[in-house]
């Protein structure tokens, strides 16, 4: 663990493990509103540049330039024991010291001790380098000079000796070492460089012929300069070697015996091989072979004084770290975590809860134009679980809204992982969209219209009204494959849950069950509504029915067989509770309807600027799938509220669990899907005719949806044989209310 402070009036911490703006709660809630249980907002997909502005061996110093106000945070490492005395006089002390220079002035300080010396820089002499302590300067004939303060405060002037007779030096390299400095130098047309020892300003040639430009990194026992490498200690005369060992990117530092290479922001002309990711590489000098030493490292490096090196590395943007490399004992590099990086932030466009998932459309790239969907995992209190990850490809063209279209985007979460959403091609032609199953793939079913709305969707099903009067249409992504129209009809008032289209019936108050599988009638309904409804949403047993906009609305619990009158407005139905919003004083009303009786509270006081006119699809969001609450705040965050409503038993909604043709194997598994009606943990046995267990599985469901996979092989390794195995799926609800649901059925191996 590290310690930050906070400078210069901005706290610049490292990132908790998620991507948020703030896990607190907001200084001041609304009054008489829920007080939300954590706020996030969606984050940039690209790393965050760290501005290195100091390093020692007790800690550093960076900033987060991009966006940022300028404020630094410093880091201290955890357990170090800052030296009894500090100075000049002990050179080795300087690697915990940064300098600042003010024209002829150097100021130094030592960060652990607080100690500091002001170093002078004689007239006819200008500033080269700073390394721990010492202060390098050149002359105007071209002599190098060590510079150190002294105890009278007065600056010491140790002039360089050793340089080869007739050699201009070019650049002075430091890092990795406080004792040495290395100079890079010309004689007769060749280059050469050598070090600087700054106890006595001694110098020696180690390395000539390098090239024009090399790169020179040194730590107290190598010298590298471009492809050739030499110890230190080495015997006068003794030639360097060569580093033939294969590396991207360029040197970063030598740490013990590794020359670690990576890839920078420096090196854009040095791209990286077809199948190779951005590392931090380790190239031994002793033995001239190559290891990974770090993973998803690139960007941002830089040298510490004590011999090592800083290095961000993390898989993603918001799993990003500040990592410290050190030397061991036996020469070889160790890695460890030394600070959490915050993604920067950008605005969501649209939001969508779905078993316990809450996901966000926006523009990730600090350049902008880069669109697409991210998913943040939350725990039965809505609170975030895990890491912002995305959902599907970015898109292109950039967004799925047209002009003028202040509904859009419109999105829906399906409760299985995926989002739906409408896009419309250059021909104006619609489509539903689905992304989520990976990062790639998009699946597409065209209406044939345009200009409609995405009402609701279920797993593989999405209900679509289109803008032409009286389309309505039923999209299908079942599984992997392409999606497609399955059930074309005249609009009326429809509600979808699971495989099942709710409609108006014959007569007033009555609703239709259709099976989109069966396709045929299964139930009817008498709702007890005075009118035939104008809207129906369905959860569970849950049926909810407006006569229009000014009511009545109602709930009809097909469980029990009970009406509950509910408030008329813009809402969503949810497991036991109706989410809306009031347009005129901009509450978010949440009703719990669940015992039978509805009663309303506030959950949030809406911005009056409206993010879009969407209703759900741009200011709010509720969960369906047994879950809880979101909202945009004014900020461009998204706060989190627990609905605190009992959710109702867990539930199958459909189920895909036919066999695979000639299979399963390892390339083709048997991939069933069972969508829930809320998250779980499961467990999957697959047994044989005589009861035997043959295989045991188990997971946590996506979102709501159960997606194992088997390949045909036993518990033990081996291949099951040819037959027909019995299936018990068991799935615990996670939220811990109701009993576990067991299902079971037969698959076959072929």
């Amino acid at each position: 663990m590290t310690r930050s402070r906070r400078l210069a009036g901005l706290a610049v911490t490292g990132a908790v493990a998620l991507s948020c703006a703030g896990w607190g709660i907001p200084a001041q809630a609304a009054p008489d509103a829920d007080t939300p249980v954590a706020t996030v907002q969606l984050s940039s997909s690209e790393p965050t540049e760290v501005r290195y502005l100091w390093s020692g061996a007790s800690g550093f110093q960076y900033t987060l330039p991009e966006g940022g106000s300028g404020a630094s945070t410093t880091v201290d490492y955890p357990g170090y024991v800052p030296p009894q005395h500090a100075g000049p006089d002990d050179l080795d002390t300087g690697n915990d010291v940064s300098s600042s220079r003010s024209g002829s002035t150097v100021t130094q300080k030592h960060h652990s001790t607080g100690a500091t010396a002001t170093v002078h820089i004689p007239d006819g002499q200008t500033y080269e380098a700073a390394s721990g302590w010492s202060v390098l300067t050149q002359d105007g004939t071209g002599v190098p000079h060590v510079l150190r303060a002294a105890a009278d405060g007065t600056t010491t002037d140790l002039p360089v000796t050793g340089l080869p007779s007739g050699a201009r030096p070019t650049g002075y390299v430091t890092g990795g070492s406080v004792r040495r400095a290395a100079v890079v130098y010309t004689l007769d047309g060749a280059t050469g460089v050598g070090l600087v020892d700054l106890a006595d300003g001694t110098f020696r040639a180690y390395l000539t012929g390098t090239g024009s430009t090399p790169k020179v990194v040194l730590n107290d026992r190598w010298l590298v300069a471009g492809s050739q490498a030499i110890r230190v200690d080495s015997a006068p005369g003794t030639p360097p070697t060569a580093i033939t060992a294969p590396h991207y990117g360029t040197p970063k530092a030598i740490v013990g015996d590794q020359l670690l290479t990576g890839y920078g922001t420096e090196d854009e002309p040095y791209f990286l091989p077809a199948g190779v990711s951005p590392a931090l590489w380790a190239v031994s000098l002793t033995d001239n072979t190559t290891h990974t030493l770090l993973t998803d490292a690139r960007s941002y490096f830089t040298v510490t004084p004590d011999g090592g090196l800083l290095a961000t590395a993390g898989p993603s943007a918001v799993d990003w770290h500040v990592h410290r490399v050190t030397p061991t004992a036996d020469g070889a590099a160790t890695t460890a975590k030394a600070q959490d990086i915050p993604a920067w932030q950008a605005q969501a466009d649209g939001l969508a809860l779905a078993g316990g998932e809450l996901q966000m459309y926006g523009d990730t790239t600090r350049t902008g134009g880069v669109y697409g969907f991210y998913t943040i995992p939350l725990d039965a209190t809505g609170r975030p679980a895990g890491l912002q990850t995305r959902r599907g490809p970015t898109l292109s063209p950039a967004s799925p809204c047209l002009t003028g279209d202040a509904a859009c985007p419109q999105m829906e979460g399906l409760g299985d992982g995926r989002v739906a959403y409408l896009w419309t091609d250059s021909a104006g032609e619609e489509s539903v969209n689905v992304v989520g199953e990976d990062t790639a793939t998009i699946r597409s079913a065209a209406t044939g219209d345009a200009g409609g709305r995405l009402l609701t969707g279920t797993g593989r099903y999405a209900l679509y009204n289109g803008g032409t009067a009286g389309v309505q249409e039923i999209a299908d992504f079942p599984g992997a494959a392409a999606g497609s129209v399955t059930l074309s009809r005249t609009r009326t008032a429809a509600a979808l849950w699971g495989q099942r289209l709710w409609t108006p019936g014959g007569s007033q108050g009555q609703v239709v069950a259709y099976d989109l599988k069966a396709r045929k009638n299964v139930a009817t309904v008498d709702t007890g509504a005075p009118c035939t409804p104008s809207e129906l949403q369905a959860v569970n047993a849950w049926l909810y029915w407006t006569c229009g906009t000014a009511g009545p609305a109602g709930v009809y619990d097909r469980a029990t067989g009970r009406a509950i009158t509910v408030p008329a407005g813009q809402a969503r139905l949810a497991d036991g509770y109706l989410l809306r919003e009031n347009r005129t004083t901009h509450e978010l009303l949440l009703t719990d309807f669940h015992t039978g009786t509805a009663t309303t509270r506030t959950v949030a006081v809406l911005p009056t600027a409206d993010h879009n006119t969407g209703g759900s699809n741009g200011r709010w969001a509720v969960d369906r799938f047994g879950g809880n609450i979101a909202y945009l705040t004014g900020k461009g965050q998204v706060a989190l509220v627990t609905a605190n409503v009992p959710t109702s038993p867990l539930a199958q909604l459909e189920a895909q669990t036919g066999p695979v043709v000639s299979g399963p194997t390892t390339a083709a598994p048997w991939k069933p899907v069972w969508q829930l009606s809320k998250p779980s943990a499961w467990t999957l046995t697959l047994k044989t005719a005589a009861g035997a267990t043959v295989r045991t599985l188990i997971g946590d469901s996506t979102a709501a949806a159960v997606r194992p996979a088997w390949d045909g092989y036993r518990q033990d390794g081996t291949r099951a044989p040819g037959g027909t195995y019995a299936w018990t799926l068991t799935a615990r609800p996670r939220d811990a209310q109701g009993p576990d649901l067991t299902l079971t059925g037969t698959t076959t191996v072929n």
